[in-house]
């Protein structure tokens, strides 16, 4: 089965429990953050959330919204691949330029989003429900260089919704990649 599948949402949704699961399934994984984690590497950057968006937007706004696209595109090494973290509606555009491209979106109530956030422990993180969500707001705006995940989301051809147990959740995921899976295309042998 050829099948690239996109992954979106905010943050705390289940992307990476998404991921999880297609790795499991055999497919190669890479994050479009990734890339900004590299980039911040080579500059002597520490690593922080304010700093991946503020570089996600420098990448775009001086070579393109899809940067983030391309540069991961150039990371793939087969034709099964998850790639998490797609934020904005150009590097959507530009992996549907791949075959078999798939976006889902995650999504999950922002209360357990917060909740999941600061269970995490990280130093960065936002200390109350209202700091979360004004980041969130920050990080979803119209400019073409910057994330807009309102609107990613809203070209997902599927949406997994994250509010139960995990297990629940993983039984979504299985479920859907069993449908993604009958519906892909096999590569035909000549005989």
């Amino acid at each position: 089965m050829s099948i690239v599948i996109g992954i979106t949402g905010r943050n705390c949704a289940g992307k990476d429990t998404v991921a999880k699961a297609l790795v499991a399934r055999g497919f190669e994984s890479h994050s479009l953050s990734d890339v900004l984690r590299a980039e911040l590497r080579q500059r002597g950057q520490e690593i922080t959330r304010p700093a991946l968006i503020a570089l996600g937007n420098e990448l775009r706004a001086a070579d393109g919204p899809g940067v983030l696209a391309r540069r991961v595109h150039a990371l793939m090494t087969t034709d099964r691949v998850a790639l998490v973290s797609v934020r904005n509606p150009t590097e959507v555009e530009t992996l549907r330029e791949l075959p078999h491209f798939v976006l889902i979106g995650v999504d999950a109530p922002v209360a357990v989003r917060f909740a999941r956030e600061s269970s995490r422990g990280r130093e960065s993180a936002p200390g109350t429900l209202e700091e979360f969500m004004a980041l969130e707001e920050r990080e979803n705006t119209a400019d073409p260089n910057a994330q807009q995940l309102d609107a990613t989301m809203a070209l997902a051809d599927h949406v997994l919704m994250n509010d139960g147990s995990l297990a629940d959740f993983e039984a979504k995921v299985s479920d859907l990649l069993t449908k993604l899976s009958a519906e892909a295309p096999t590569e035909q042998t000549q005989p």
